[in-house]
């Protein structure tokens, strides 16, 4: 998908408003986008051509060469593995020792992960598993791991490929800088962020599936107990795939019917992305009544006298 091609196209956009004890205290401005699997705009709030790093909504992709390679047959790797993988953790102890069993079975040290130090350790980093799986495929090409992080090595190349691919793009067109944890971002369309999610939820190639399935069967391990992306797949129950990124970034997917949501929160806050989230989840339907009402009550509630309000609803295309 290419939305350069089309005529830009602008919808309103979504507030999230913080009211305390019903007064307007702060207002956040969200655009959103609604995919299908063969790249067509469905539905949108704002503009689905404005850009935005992909952050860690892009970690499913990135994961992606662990099964395309053979890596995961090669090392023996679990779905739990890949979830882990596909994960933005909390540095729990039995994350942590996810990520370690990555790099065991591939016979490497954690020393050899360049994420940041996290509680005095790698393995605690909330990149970790990203940097594991990275290092798997390394392994298993015989590529050198010293410098994996670099944007022309083997492994970074083979991401971006692979990235491009399924958006039918050059791969020299995307723009690329580095994440917080050292590996390359991209710099896409919302609308290509909820393509991807929509390819993902589609079920049309078996590496994709892989992904989709070990996240939804495992979603502790892509974020953590409270955390959004973990409850959302567990009252779903594989219904949805949900990835999130910093700076405001939301990515979910309707398994089995080929449809990708992407929000962008234009100033990055976090709490504004969960609240729309939930708001356009609603809207579309993909969420029950009482999945809806349990995931408002842990998200939206921030305070004694505090709450989130969404205004705004999705456009036809």
């Amino acid at each position: 998908m290419n939305l350069g091609k089309r005529n830009r196209f602008s919808a309103t956009k979504i507030d999230v408003q913080l009211l305390r004890e019903g007064i307007v205290e702060s207002v956040h401005s969200c655009q959103a986008a609604v995919v299908d699997a063969r790249g067509r705009v469905l539905s949108a709030a704002g503009d689905p051509q404005t850009t935005t790093f992909a952050r860690s909504c892009l970690k499913p992709i990135q994961a992606l060469p662990v099964s395309t390679s053979g890596a995961q047959e090669r090392f023996h790797l679990s779905e739990t593995d890949l979830a882990i993988i596909c994960g933005s953790h909390q540095g729990t102890t039995a994350q942590a020792r996810q990520v370690f069993n990555i790099l065991w079975r591939c016979d490497v040290e954690p020393s050899a992960m360049q994420c940041p130090v996290c509680q005095q350790s790698p393995l605690r980093h909330n990149c970790s598993g990203k940097h594991a799986g990275m290092i798997a495929v390394c392994k298993q090409q015989g590529w050198q791991i010293s410098s994996y992080l670099d944007r022309q090595h083997p492994v970074q190349q083979l991401v971006l490929n692979t990235m491009a691919d399924l958006l039918h793009m050059p791969a020299a067109e995307f723009i690329c800088a580095h994440d917080d944890c050292g590996v390359p971002t991209y710099l896409l369309e919302i609308g290509q962020l909820a393509h991807l999610y929509a390819m993902l939820a589609g079920h049309s190639q078996l590496h994709l599936e892989r992904i989709t399935r070990a996240m939804t069967r495992h979603p502790d391990m892509v974020a953590g107990d409270g955390q959004f992306d973990t409850e959302l797949m567990r009252l779903t129950n594989g219904a949805i795939v949900s990835k999130s990124g910093a700076e405001g970034v939301q990515c979910i997917g309707r398994i089995g019917e080929g449809l990708g949501l992407a929000i962008k929160v234009m100033d990055g806050s976090k709490r504004a992305k969960t609240a729309a989230s939930i708001h356009l989840l609603k809207q579309l339907g993909w969420i029950s009544p009482t999945v809806a009402q349990n995931l408002e009550e842990a998200f939206l509630a921030i305070g004694q006298y505090s709450r989130l309000e969404v205004v705004g609803e999705l456009s036809l295309i």
